[in-house]
């Protein structure tokens, strides 16, 4: 299948913020596959001589500051026939890197430790592709492994412009780690056309993304997003080859692992065809709890499930 391309620039970028009446920058059709190019950093964040900056990122910052702080996001792209109550399927086919560094920060007053670090620390950190490895100061090869820290769709309408920083029931910021090539995210649709967008792009990340910033970099990524009728979910899930993924954002990470939880339980009941009673008993011997960001203001906690326990044989 033929793709289609969203190059980004700064008319289909939307920097720090996710708002329904958004125009859309391409429209698909529901099961085609589209190319987006993102790039990401403020000028503050840009490496010195002798690095690739992709030159639609310098374009974007002449343009002028974000409207909110927050991520650069190339989109939205409209699903024809998404409506409020469906749900976009976005299979990640692939996810490639567009420029040969990254950048992490870390400062006072933000991160899982905002009292413990009082001044500002910015790395620039090299990219080998080729090696998939990014090059630490003290000369560690890290493997890279990237995803899109943020993938969303328009919020509601009734919430007009919102930051792109707190992930909410529209995904958004979910920076979850296991969202590579090869994964797919269902996200509720809550506007017409879905109007997806994605960007913040992460050359590694751990659990937790502890000091507020993971290998922030420009990829590439492939799509194929498909609107799903008639399929009840109203919180963003995932599932991987291996694991079916339900998740929880709230400012208290307690509440996120009840969020995540819950649905865990009504998914293991439904593809076990067992009672919610049983299916809680198996999450305690077969579900995971992870942690997913503590850094978002809205924290996230995700639960995995191997398919292979659960599924019909």
């Amino acid at each position: 299948m033929t793709a289609a391309t969203l190059d980004a620039s700064p008319e289909t970028c939307h920097w720090g913020y996710f708002d329904a009446s958004t125009p859309s920058a391409l429209t698909i059709a529901s099961g085609d596959e589209v190319i987006i190019n993102t790039v990401s950093g403020s000028p503050q964040n840009l490496p010195g001589p002798g690095y690739h900056v992709p030159p639609e990122l310098l374009q974007i910052h002449a343009a002028g500051p974000p409207v909110l702080p927050g991520h650069i996001l190339t989109g939205p792209v409209a699903v024809e026939g998404a409506k409020a109550g469906d749900v976009l399927r976005v299979d990640i086919l692939d996810v490639a890197f567009r420029q040969d560094w990254g950048f992490n920060y870390l400062g006072p007053l933000k991160g899982t430790l905002p009292q413990d670090f009082p001044d500002h620390h910015h790395t620039i950190l090299p990219l080998d592709p080729d090696r998939n490895v990014a090059t630490m100061p003290w000369g560690l090869d890290l493997p890279l492994a990237p995803f899109f820290g943020v993938m969303g769709v328009a919020p509601p309408p009734s919430w007009g412009r919102i930051s792109t920083i707190e992930p909410r029931i529209h995904g958004g910021n979910l920076d979850n780690k296991e969202l590579v090539a090869g994964t797919t995210l269902y996200l509720p649709i809550h506007a017409d056309g879905a109007l997806f967008s994605c960007g913040d792009g992460h050359g590694a990340q751990g659990d937790g993304e502890v000091c507020v910033t993971a290998i922030e970099t420009a990829l590439q990524g492939r799509f194929r997003l498909t609107v799903l009728k008639d399929h009840p979910l109203t919180y963003p899930q995932a599932e991987t080859p291996s694991h079916y993924i339900t998740m929880g954002m709230a400012p208290d990470l307690d509440r996120c692992a009840e969020m995540a939880l819950r649905d865990m339980i009504a998914l293991v009941s439904s593809h076990a065809g067992i009672s919610a009673e049983n299916a809680y008993m198996f999450c305690s011997l077969a579900g995971d709890l992870r942690i997913t960001q503590t850094v978002n203001r809205e924290k996230g906690v995700h639960m995995m499930m191997a398919k292979h326990l659960i599924d019909p044989v």
